[in-house]
């Protein structure tokens, strides 16, 4: 298991579509435990692939922490939404930048799980905000695509100079 380094807005990676996960091996295995383990290090509740410089479809989320509620999702799929609501999103690829968004208030998802068995997943609150946001990452979407060019200028020069701190202070 291994923490792996982060990959921060504006790397070319978290804009582009990733390919999809063909390969259920061994591989793709130690990559998720190792997502899991950056994902906790970093007290996050998701990570995709591209936030690791890794473009497939795949992510991993925990809701609840401390790996109470382990999901992998793998070339998922929204297939259903309901609503409408307003959340703050933030993003480890965007760190010390938060924003109101609005997105579905209920979604379903589809998508395989870390052995390619297809399954379907519905979440509202905490756990479909997240895989709303997982799936966006996939899609090469960050919650700053949401934002207005003024404040997602704002929110990304805010997070580089937060970056640019942390690195000088280790």
């Amino acid at each position: 298991m291994a923490i792996l380094p982060l990959v921060y807005e504006p790397a070319a990676v978290l804009k582009k579509v990733a390919e999809p996960v063909v390969d259920f091996n061994d591989e793709l295995q130690v990559l998720i435990n190792d997502m899991f383990d950056t994902m906790y290090a970093n007290n996050g509740c998701g990570l995709a692939a591209p936030q690791i410089g890794k473009s497939l479809s795949l992510s991993v989320i925990d809701t609840k922490g401390k790996g109470l509620e382990k999901i992998v999702i793998i070339n998922p799929v929204i297939i259903e939404t309901r609503g409408e609501h307003e959340m703050e999103a933030g993003c480890l690829s965007i760190p010390g930048s938060y924003a109101i968004i609005k997105r579905p208030a209920w979604v379903k998802v589809k998508a395989q799980d870390a052995t390619g068995k297809f399954f379907e997943i519905e979440g509202e609150g905490l756990l479909g905000e997240c895989l709303q946001h997982e799936i966006d990452h996939l899609n090469g979407k960050l919650f700053v695509d949401y934002l207005s060019s003024l404040k997602r200028k704002i929110l990304t020069e805010k997070s580089r100079k937060i970056r640019k701190r942390l690195k000088r202070n280790n």
